[in-house]
């Protein structure tokens, strides 16, 4: 399956605890489904001190579903992503909303 969102695309959160917030998305996990988007899905998590590591609460960013974010087009509103090829017979990625590139 091509991936239809990758890293440093800007996406909205469509459900959940943080649904609309946007942020870029950081990482993608294809086989898992999964992408960590900056500033939503952040836990808490305790660490232990050690040599290089001073310890105590860190903010961890979790990942999130696939299936509960949407890229935003130029018009800062959600939109499904379509395939296509241009002038160059190359795929590229398109808003469906729009019909602009990506």
């Amino acid at each position: 399956m091509a991936a239809k969102l990758k890293t440093g695309d800007k996406v909205i959160v469509l459900a959940g605890k943080y649904k609309g917030k946007t942020g870029q998305i950081l990482q993608v996990f294809p086989a898992k489904r999964k992408a960590i988007v900056e500033n939503v899905n952040v836990a808490v998590r305790h660490t232990k001190q050690s040599q290089n590591n001073p310890g105590g609460l860190v903010e961890k960013q979790m990942p999130i579903d696939l299936s509960n974010i949407a890229l935003l087009d130029s018009n800062n509103a959600a939109t499904r992503v379509g395939f296509r090829f241009n002038d160059n017979e190359k795929k590229v990625r398109y808003a469906k909303t729009t019909g602009d590139e990506i």
